[in-house]
């Protein structure tokens, strides 16, 4: 079973910073795209930023510029920092990945718990 821990939200002021990590346990063969969505109350999910295989990134319009994507396989782990915090990025963070089995060898998306951010003063 594959299983996708966060860590790294909380209550920040407009314009202050906050990294975000997601650390993957369990038996895992081996990772395609990472990615973070967010979830803001009243509002669907929307995806954040994603990062694939190749490393190629992808961003929502509303973080360009500011928010930062990155992985590394070996740690199992992804993280986003964000930066310039505004209160409308206030949400409920999620991290997501695709991940092949190293039980039955099936790829299957994952997503954690999720972390709250807070962009408030």
């Amino acid at each position: 079973q594959v299983q996708l821990v966060e860590s790294g939200g909380g209550l920040v002021q407009p314009g202050g910073s906050l990294r975000l990590s997601c650390v993957a346990s369990g038996n895992i063969f081996s990772f395609s795209t990472m990615a973070w969505y967010r979830q803001a109350p009243g509002k669907e999910r929307e995806m954040v930023a994603s990062i694939k295989t190749g490393a190629t990134t992808n961003y929502a319009d509303s973080v360009k510029g500011r928010f930062t994507i990155s992985r590394e396989y070996n740690q199992r782990t992804v993280w986003l920092q964000m930066d310039s915090l505004r209160p409308e990025d206030t949400a409920v963070y999620y991290c997501y990945m695709e991940a092949v089995s190293a039980i039955d060898y099936i790829k299957a998306p994952y997503w954690g718990q999720g972390t709250q951010v807070t962009v408030s003063s």
